[in-house]
């Protein structure tokens, strides 16, 4: 299993306001669902930020957002762990399969594949 981004999720109730800003500093909007806006860096596209107010199809909102290869793989690592699955693994109808798990520093961690 190999990890393809790493994207920190900012909870926010401004999201105009933060891709101004953050667009002072290079980076464009890349997806925006209403409840979620991801920026992104146009020469870099794997440097991203998000912004959201609360998850949509989840009970938290997470802190961090882990792009896999193999989410399936990673969810039964984590599950043989013994770590805490706060959402199980689903698929969502905007093309991720995902799920969340806490870390031992109590954040939330939505880990995710992109379905092909």
């Amino acid at each position: 299993m190999s990890v393809r981004r790493v994207v920190p999720n900012v909870r926010s109730e401004a999201p105009r306001e933060s891709a101004e800003f953050y667009g002072l500093l290079g980076l464009e909007e890349v997806m925006n669902h209403g409840w979620i806006m991801t920026l992104a860096s146009p020469s870099h596209p794997a440097a991203q930020v998000s912004f959201m107010a609360e998850d949509l199809t989840a009970p938290v909102a997470p802190d961090l957002s882990i792009e896999v290869d193999d989410v399936d793989a990673a969810y039964e690592a984590v599950r043989a762990s013994g770590a805490e699955i706060v959402h199980p693994l689903r698929d969502e109808e905007w093309g991720v399969r995902r799920f969340f798990v806490r870390d031992p520093n109590g954040r939330v961690v939505n880990v995710l594949s992109h379905r092909r």
